[in-house]
């Protein structure tokens, strides 16, 4: 296989790409740590993965998306829980009123 120089930018965008937009996801989760133990891999691998040492495959790259639709489905229900609280607190605060 003979790869001219644009296929080569090509998969090196590509590589860097993958590692900024997993850079990015690692943010969402709340940095390293918390993506580390949400994703159950090494706090060093995060590292390595995000400054180029380690090469992120598909695999990684299918379990963030999974780990962040965990975390967003986790953040909606917080969502509605906070919600349900402060519709409840308004609710005894109109009755409290018209006492």
């Amino acid at each position: 296989m003979i790869l001219t120089t644009e296929g080569n930018m090509a998969a090196e965008n590509s590589i860097h790409d993958r590692r900024e937009h997993f850079a990015y996801c690692v943010q969402l989760f709340g940095g390293t740590t918390s993506a580390a133990r949400r994703l159950g891999i090494d706090e060093r691998a995060i590292r390595r993965f995000i400054n180029g040492e380690r090469p992120i495959g598909d695999g990684l790259l299918k379990d963030t998306a999974k780990t962040l639709r965990q975390l967003a489905d986790e953040a909606g229900a917080a969502d509605v829980l906070i919600k349900t609280i402060l519709d409840a607190e308004a609710g005894n605060h109109a009755i409290d009123a018209t006492a």
